[in-house]
């Protein structure tokens, strides 16, 4: 069963930014996504439990791992032409260690930071 996107009406929507980073952080894996506000759907996402990165880091949960995944999510991002993204950051989440990682390599890879 499919279920549709939720509607949102026209007043909510003009004033929601396009495209929400929004990372979240295990004592395992690291994992961020990128979702779509109107629409209410995955634009792209990049986590560490991903079979074919999982080879290539020796840690699963570091800042190293969360710098990769912010790579990764950045070119995953300008290959489906998403050239700017809002950083949503929950209550806890403070611009340091693994979240500036995550940040700073989706801005080296190109994408703007709204």
């Amino acid at each position: 069963m499919v279920v549709p996107p939720p509607v949102r009406p026209p007043t909510i929507t003009k004033f929601l930014k396009p495209y929400v980073l929004k990372m979240h952080f295990t004592n395992k894996y690291v994992s961020a996504q990128v979702i779509h506000s109107p629409t209410a759907t995955v634009a792209s996402s990049a986590s560490s439990q991903e079979k074919a990165l999982r080879e290539s880091l020796e840690s699963h949960r570091d800042v190293a791992a969360a710098a990769k995944i912010g790579k990764i999510l950045g070119e995953r991002l300008l290959l489906k032409n998403i050239p700017a993204v809002l950083v949503h950051l929950k209550g806890e989440q403070k611009y340091h260690g693994k979240v500036k990682a995550v940040i700073d390599n989706v801005v080296q890879a190109g994408v703007k930071l709204v």
